[in-house]
């Protein structure tokens, strides 16, 4: 008997407490129940989105495939992506196609469309960082060969200011040489010449830099 009360004494401060914060407690079990729930809910919902953009897309991927794929039916299904499944990396990956196929085929306007697009589709932390920085090169160069200078350097002033690869560091030295901005254009070159590492690539740099007529 003394056991029995010594026991439900040890567990009294537990009860009293459960029975003061009661109402808290509950909500609390309520919202990590739902949160839970949202969370199995929301991944199902982007499973079966996924599943269903994987199948637009194998119809895309077969369309723009053949030797001369129909323009029409490719802009209308990426259309059907952007609008229901914008957020997938299959409507990402068919934009991505998309600019280059019209780039390929010097319609410049369109591709430059849609690579801003992938652009913004991929910026932000939680974006493909890969294909946010293919978009904003190759729209770089497109604007580039527009005359458009200002703009994409815009573009590329995020990986151009930091360490990155000689690519970006020689697009952007061809891109301030277009502007006049003589000094900016050397030191981005120079950073250029010493990021590669084959000889082609550095003797492209040299010409570039004695262009310069520095």
């Amino acid at each position: 008997m003394n056991n029995e009360y010594e026991n439900n004494m040890r567990f009294l401060p537990i009860l009293k407490f459960f029975d003061k914060y009661k109402k808290v407690i509950i909500l609390i079990i309520l919202t990590i129940i739902i949160s839970m729930s949202y969370l199995v809910l929301s991944n199902q919902a982007k499973k079966q989105n996924n599943e269903k953009a994987s199948l637009i897309y194998s119809e895309w991927l077969k369309e723009i495939s053949l030797e001369s794929p129909d323009t029409i039916k490719l802009d209308n299904i990426l259309e059907q992506l952007l609008a229901e499944f914008k957020n997938t990396g299959y409507t990402q990956l068919a934009l991505l196609n998309k600019a280059s196929f019209d780039a390929r085929n010097n319609n410049i306007e369109l591709s430059l469309m849609n690579f801003k697009k992938l652009v913004e589709l991929t910026d932000g932390y939680n974006g493909n960082k890969i294909f946010n920085k293919i978009a904003r090169v190759s729209a770089s160069r497109l604007l580039l060969s527009n005359g458009q200078y200002d703009e994409a350097l815009s573009f590329i002033e995020l990986y151009s200011s930091n360490a990155t690869n000689g690519y970006i560091h020689e697009l952007t030295g061809d891109i301030l040489a277009k502007q006049n901005k003589i000094e900016l254009a050397l030191a981005q070159y120079e950073l250029a010449s010493n990021k590669y590492n084959d000889e082609t690539s550095q003797s492209i740099i040299s010409m570039k830099i004695a262009n310069l007529g520095m």
